[in-house]
């Protein structure tokens, strides 16, 4: 829901049974006046049942000016944008990969996730939305900003006068201030710590005064107050430290894909490592959906893993955004085992840097990730003596008829389409589990409520090793959802049963 006024909603939702997308989420949006019961609401934007879902937005800025849109999400990365104008819904002119930012100075502000106007994928564009009220079908765009090819625009805020970027380069963090005169867009750096993950968390449309969040692997969150206006920026507050990280440092290197692309990947390990194959080595990935891994504070990790003498290494591996839109692309459907080989290069890699070895070398993903860590268990057996597989995808036949699976046909490929399923069973863990291999002893952990990632993936996968006499461990937590926990409580019971098996697996 989204107000509109201070006496109007816009809801979106199961009106009536069964009104839901294929995918279950709402498609039909109404307008709800203060007062009247559900019943009442007037259709002002419908979707169809085949697309992902529909739903409905009111855009403000700095200066007054406010616009009411409708997204129709058609597929997980193509949609489209409505506004409303006094002749009903209007769609705009914009490529079918967008996703809205905001309005500033009475400019729509948009992401682009393919080339565009002249534009490259990742640009963040503006319109004039008093043009796309006139004549929303032919529109000007205006460039804002357009990343470089290790650079990613990694979230969008507007404070009173400004545009706030959180810009990347080579996953590491920055914010940029964009203003907008004479029809064009200047920009220029905030003063914010360099080498973290920093990110705008709050901004307020009455003023230029901003918060910013500021992390990395070793230092706690921290929140900066800054002025857009005057570009400076200072620490106001910070979470307490969870862990010793004085005896530790972080490390960035690069891997050789199979196909010659270079995966960046961080390394935090003790200062005083001993580069002799014999380090006992965590390594997360995630590889999916156009999300970036980039680094942040773990007081778990920290506590349970760097503090015992373990190494933690994060991949950004191809798949997520952390290079923009092209970075994900490049592994979507038939080309997803791209995603897979960058994973096993960056494995190899710490081992050819005798950081570790496989006998000391543990992985670990969840959801999409615990997909990765499902190929990277038959792919690759020999390069791993840990595998903690969390909520996963395994059986990529039958992904698309469980839960929310049919939303996300557009990044893994549709089994019903012949020449996308043959590729989908040749990677798909459960149907290239077999029987010969020496396969590590893997921990899966997944949720009977979880209503995202349905735990008959994991269930039927356990099933199956044990039908061919391969050891394995499981944990099925009742609650929690897709988070296989539901409070604190079995969220640090999950955590402790995830890290005593790393410690017992990879450590003496």
């Amino acid at each position: 829901m989204a107000w509109d006024g201070a006496d109007s909603l816009l809801v979106a939702r199961e009106w009536n049974p069964g009104e839901v997308t294929e995918s279950g989420y709402a498609y039909i949006v109404k307008r709800l006046k203060r007062g009247q019961p559900l019943a009442a609401a007037t259709e002002v934007f419908r979707g169809e049942k085949t697309d992902v879902g529909a739903s409905a937005g009111v855009l403000h800025d700095g200066d007054g000016h406010t616009l009411v849109v409708f997204v129709r999400n058609r597929t997980f990365y193509e949609s489209e944008t409505w506004v409303e104008t006094p002749a009903g819904a209007k769609r705009l002119g914009l490529p079918e990969k967008h996703t809205v930012q905001g309005l500033s100075k009475n400019q729509i502000l948009f992401t682009i996730e393919e080339d565009w106007a002249g534009f490259k994928a990742g640009a963040l564009v503006s319109v004039d939305a008093a043009e796309a009220l006139r004549d929303p079908a032919n529109l000007t765009p205006r460039l804002i900003v357009q990343p470089g090819p290790r650079q990613s625009i990694e979230g969008v805020a507007t404070s009173k006068t400004y545009v706030l970027v959180d810009l990347y380069e080579n996953v590491q963090g920055g914010v940029r201030r964009y203003a907008f005169a004479g029809g064009a867009w200047t920009g220029e750096d905030i003063a914010l710590p360099k080498a973290s993950s920093v990110d705008i968390v709050a901004a307020e449309l009455e003023s230029d005064v901003i918060f910013a969040s500021v992390t990395s692997f070793l230092t706690p969150t921290t929140l900066w107050l800054g002025d857009a206006g005057t570009r400076a920026a200072a620490e106001v507050k910070a979470l307490p430290a969870k862990f010793d990280a004085s005896t530790h440092v972080t490390e960035q290197f690069e891997a050789t894909s199979k196909d010659g692309t270079k995966i960046p990947y961080f390394v935090v390990h003790p200062k005083a490592m001993t580069l002799d194959g014999n380090n006992p080595t965590l390594l997360y990935a995630y590889g999916g959906f156009q999300v970036s891994m980039t680094p942040g504070y773990s007081a778990t990790t920290g506590k349970l893993w760097l503090e015992n003498g373990g190494v933690y290494v994060l991949a950004n591996i191809r798949g997520g955004g952390e290079f923009g839109p092209a970075w994900h692309q490049a592994g979507l459907k038939q080309n997803r085992q791209r995603i897979y080989d960058d994973f096993a290069a960056v494995a190899e890699d710490l081992i050819a840097r005798k950081i570790t070895s496989p006998r000391r070398l543990g992985i670990q993903g969840g959801s999409n990730g615990g997909l990765l860590m499902g190929v990277e268990l038959v792919q690759h057996p020999e390069l791993w003596n840990a595998v903690v597989v969390q909520v996963p995808l395994l059986d990529m036949l039958r992904y698309h008829k469980l839960l929310a699976g049919a939303s996300w046909v557009a990044e893994y490929g549709d089994p019903d389409k012949p020449e996308e399923r043959a590729f989908l069973e040749a990677i798909s863990p459960y149907q290239t589990l077999k029987a010969g291999p020496k396969y590590p002893e893997p921990f899966f952990v997944t949720s009977t409520k979880d209503d995202r990632v349905h735990p008959g993936h994991a269930r039927k996968m356990a099933a199956k090793m044990e039908s061919l006499g391969l050891p394995f461990l499981y944990y099925e937590n009742i609650d929690g959802g897709h988070s296989a926990a539901a409070n604190l409580q079995e969220a640090a019971r999950r955590a402790s049963l995830e890290y005593m098996y790393l410690t017992r697996k990879l450590m003496d």
